[in-house]
């Protein structure tokens, strides 16, 4: 009977510390209300723990990380990159700086508006502008290729501001990753 009154409390002892273990979490990793999880880096971004045997998802494919995203969007006329965009060259400058064999090219759009030739080149300016902070960054001009499509690929069908929208933007793709 001793024995049985002395297991009960360890037992209960060993199911508090495990439930008080497995609901800990990292601070660093959950974020506030208000605030948007970005990864400082893209190391960060992909050093996510993995189960001995699963394969680590590739941060490139994750629809859940910054690299995942891949579309800089322009205001009428422009080829600046805005403020909200940054982070995002940022991550993909950091993975292209730990993956010296990835390269990409940027594609320049524009919507249909303007004359064919003036597009041409407005695209080419969205996706140089893109070259330029990456190589700001530390990536080489010559991991990063540029092409300009116009108003040839739009994203959004229409012919109103919420299409224009739309297809004002610079697209990154891998094409070695």
């Amino acid at each position: 009977m001793n024995l049985r009154r002395s297991a009960i409390p360890i037992a209960s002892s060993l199911v508090l510390m495990l439930a008080a273990c497995a609901s800990q979490q990292s601070t660093e990793s959950a974020p506030t209300a208000g605030q948007q999880a970005a990864p400082a880096s893209a190391s960060q971004a992909q050093t996510t723990p993995v189960a001995p045997g699963a394969m680590a998802m590739n941060p490139l494919h994750d629809p859940n990380n910054i690299l995942a995203k891949r579309s800089v969007y322009y205001d009428f006329d422009k080829s600046e990159i805005k403020p909200e965009f940054r982070p995002m060259i940022e991550a993909h400058a950091g993975y292209l700086r730990e993956h010296p064999q990835s390269t990409l090219r940027v594609e320049g759009n524009c919507d249909e508006r303007g004359s064919r030739e003036y597009n041409l080149a407005l695209g080419q300016r969205r996706a140089d502008s893109v070259r330029k902070a990456l190589g700001l960054l530390g990536v080489a001009d010559a991991r990063v290729e540029t092409t300009s499509w116009g108003e040839e690929k739009p994203m959004a069908a229409g012919h109103d501001e919420a299409a224009w929208t739309q297809n004002r933007r610079s697209d990154v793709i891998y094409t070695h990753e």
